[in-house]
Formats: C-alpha cells, sequence, structure tokens
C-alpha cells in the first residue's frame, strides 16, 4: 500500500485520558492497543520496530520525516516487528538508500503493524511527557468507531505496570553465535528480547554466545560451561522476573562473570537488592547522557526503558553479595544507570553499548566484560 493511498484513509490515535488525536493510516489497517512512548531517535527507526524492548508498546517517533531511508533486510534486531502500533508526521513519499528493498509502510502492512501518520507529533510528545507513557490505540479503517467506544478499548487493555512479558519474546529454542576468529571464551546469554547485534559484537571479541531461554535453569545454564553470564535488554515490568533474578543470584553466589544490559540492568540490581518503579515517560533514543561515577566520563548513549532501579547515583550499599555501588547515573534526571560489585564479578548498565545506529561511546563496556572475564580465569 503506498503513501498515497494511506493519506485517504482516516485514522486516530485514543489515548486513555481521553485525548484523540486524528491523522491517516500508515502501514496496516485496524486497530492496535499498547503503551503509547516517544522515541527521539533521528535515525534508526527500522532497529527500533524490530527491537523486542518496544513489545506491546506504540512508539511515537518525535523526528518529524520517518521512512526516508526504506526498510532494507540487514538491520532487523530479531526476525520480526515488535511495536504494537507506529505513530509518525511525516512518512516519506520515496525513499532513497541504496540498500532499500521496500517502503517502510508496505513493511508494516506486510507485518500486519496498525500505525497512523500526519500526527502533530511535537504536542503530542509534549502531552506524553507531561501526562507521561499511558495506554492508547491506533484505529483505521473498520476498527475506527465513535470517540466513546475507542476510549473504552483502550481503557480495557492491561496496564505496562505488572506485565511479564520477557518470555513473549524470548527464544525458545537455545541457539550458538559462534565467534570471529580463535573462541577465547564461551558466554551464556539468558535471552530476554536479546538484539541480533549483541552476540554479533560479542563474537567480534572472540566470543561464542550460547544464547538461551528466558526459562533457563541454573542447570542449563552451567551445562554451558559459560566463561561469562550476560543478562540481555527486554520489554516489561522488571518486578515479574522473578525467575530471572533468581537465577541472577544463583550465578552471583557461584562467582561467575556477569554483565547486564537495559533490563538485565534491573534484574541485577534486583538481584543485589534494589527496588525498581516505573518512570514518568522513561528514556528511548540515541542521545541520552550518562555519567560514570567513577571516572566522571561522559558517555552519549542509546536506551530504551521505561522502568528504572532505585538508587542515587554513587550510594554505595551492602548486598548478600558483598559491597555494590550505583556506578552510572543520568545528569538530566539522575536515574540509575548502572551497578557494579565490589565482592564478585558483575556489573551492568541501562543503556544499550550495542546500539547499531546509535552512538558508540559505550561499546568498550564489552571489551570491560572480556577483561572481567580474563581476570576469572
Amino acid at each position: 500500500m503506498s503513501t498515497a493511498n494511506s493519506i485517504r484513509t482516516p485514522a486516530a490515535l485514543v489515548l486513555e485520558d481521553g485525548r484523540v488525536f486524528r491523522g491517516s493510516a500508515y502501514g496496516a489497517r485496524g486497530r492496535s492497543l499498547g503503551e503509547a512512548v516517544f522515541c527521539t531517535g533521528m535515525t534508526g527507526y527500522q532497529e527500533t520496530l524490530t527491537d523486542p524492548s518496544y513489545h506491546r508498546q506504540i512508539v511515537v517517533q518525535t523526528a518529524p520525516q520517518i521512512g526516508n531511508t526504506g526498510w532494507n533486510d540487514e538491520d532487523d534486531e530479531s526476525s520480526r516487528i515488535w511495536v504494537s502500533g507506529y505513530v509518525v508526521r511525516d512518512p516519506a513519499r520515496t525513499p532513497s538508500n541504496w540498500r532499500s528493498k521496500r517502503t517502510l509502510d508496505e513493511e508494516l502492512e506486510r507485518q500486519g503493524v496498525v500505525g497512523i501518520s500526519e500526527v502533530d507529533t511535537r504536542t503530542l510528545t509534549r502531552h506524553l511527557r507531561e501526562q507521561g507513557a499511558m495506554r492508547s490505540g491506533v484505529f483505521s479503517g473498520d476498527a475506527l468507531g465513535s470517540d466513546e467506544e475507542m476510549l473504552a478499548q483502550v481503557q480495557a487493555s492491561p496496564q505496562m505496570k505488572g506485565a511479564d512479558l520477557a518470555g513473549e519474546v524470548s527464544t525458545k529454542q537455545t541457539y550458538v553465535v559462534e565467534a570471529q576468529g580463535e573462541r577465547k571464551f564461551r558466554v551464556a546469554a539468558l535471552d530476554l528480547g536479546i538484539k541480533s547485534n549483541t552476540p554479533r559484537l560479542m563474537a567480534a571479541r572472540g566470543i561464542e554466545v550460547h544464547v538461551l531461554p528466558s526459562s533457563s535453569t541454573v542447570d542449563d545454564l552451567l551445562a554451558v560451561e559459560a566463561d561469562g553470564v550476560f543478562l540481555s535488554n527486554g520489554p516489561g515490568d522488571p518486578a515479574t522476573t522473578a525467575h530471572a533474578t533468581e537465577l541472577t543470584k544463583a550465578v552471583l553466589q557461584r562467582e561467575i562473570p556477569l554483565f547486564g544490559i537495559c533490563f538485565g540492568n534491573q534484574i541485577l540490581g534486583r538481584a543485589l537488592g534494589l527496588g525498581t518503579y516505573k518512570m514518568r515517560y522513561g528514556h528511548r533514543g540515541i542521545n541520552i547522557p550518562v555519567i560514570d561515577v567513577a571516572t566522571k566520563r561522559v558517555a552519549i548513549t542509546a536506551q530504551n526503558h521505561g522502568f528504572a532501579l532505585e538508587g542515587e547515583p554513587g550510594q554505595r550499599f551492602e548486598t548478600p553479595f558483598g559491597a555494590a555501588q550505583i556506578s552510572h547515573y543520568c545528569p538530566n534526571d539522575d536515574t540509575v544507570e548502572g551497578v557494579r560489585a565490589f565482592d564478585v564479578p558483575a556489573f551492568s548498565v541501562q543503556y544499550h553499548p550495542e546500539a547499531a545506529a546509535g552512538p558508540h561511546d559505550a561499546a568498550p563496556l564489552f571489551d570491560e566484560f572480556v577483561s572481567l572475564m580474563e581476570k576469572a580465569k
């Protein structure tokens, strides 16, 4: 379906507080329900759409023009688009990129993702910043009804708080990503919504990555005979991850080197005794600053999270596994961005060092993970 045809089909974005934004259908027609969140990335929309961390979320792109580079077959971060719905302002009429295979509109329609275009995304983003991320729905075609009917459907949909989603996006079977060149280490990666580029970057460092389902047991993990354990990014409320948290405690007890990112940061934090909470609108984009407490160094990072760990920048605290510290924070709002244990080999960050379309300031964290495994050996 071309963008020109999309313009002739009315669509509506309905927020749970009753606010309605009108526009034109983009992608598939029908109904999509999810949490409305905004992403400030000016590039990398293909990676955003295929990031499993966006499961059950309707993503609003703050960049006004989306779709300029079309859709290719190389940049997917997983096997499918995971967002529930998509909201853009000005969709590209004609994509232009040497790798483009089809338009973004065509790919959204092919995968059944209901979207809306011609929305005043600036006003919408300001509303979400002030009122917070909230349940919403995109409606078009036969699903388009009265404001009251659509609002009732949105308000009947599940909340993100309390949502246990990692199991829905995790691999069902273990698979292996071979090391490039000589194998130096073997890592067991718990798939809570892992992105394709993560094992790729570890493989480039001589790591053989065994990607395990989120339901894996301690015995499954130990059977890999791994030099290290990785906790991936993923969707949902970290308060629902009792299994992953207990698994992490078992890894810490055995002093196996551990590295976590995003959702994995929240799980390590919970394993160390910290609480988590739902943020008002979260951090989603590729331009978010983070400060390392130890070095005072600033990194510009890619992030995608609506929950965060409780704690203060630089805070030291005791855990069942020894001393630990809040190691990184965001200077915009003092959100916890990293945790480091001192007496067991474990650390994590809230951001994405593997971000393919984002900044690469944090990529050396994979080298730090390698150093941790070298010391353990």
